[in-house]
């Protein structure tokens, strides 16, 4: 599976092309390599996400085409969140 498709599929990202978005300007990295929208993840990536505010680094547990809402988080595990200002 793509990795937009995912970050949607597994509701870490809202929309596809905020996914899209956000690969085209260098925010998404697997395995620590920036990655274009088309890369193919499977179970066992390690994917961060970066943010204005920090990161989110997570593994990938289980690829899905299709998930419910509440099934969403099996998918991944988060490693790192990003740090409060008032820690």
């Amino acid at each position: 599976m793509r990795i937009d498709k995912f970050l949607k599929v597994s509701r870490i990202l809202k929309r596809r092309t905020v996914a899209q978005e956000a690969c085209a300007a260098g925010k998404v990295l697997a395995n620590g390599r920036e990655v274009k929208p088309a890369y193919t993840v499977k179970a066992g990536d390690v994917i961060e996400l970066c943010y204005a505010a920090g990161s989110v680094k997570f593994r990938i547990l289980e690829v899905k085409e299709t998930v419910r809402k509440e099934e969403a988080a099996s998918l991944y595990e988060i490693l790192s969140e990003p740090k409060d200002e008032n820690e």
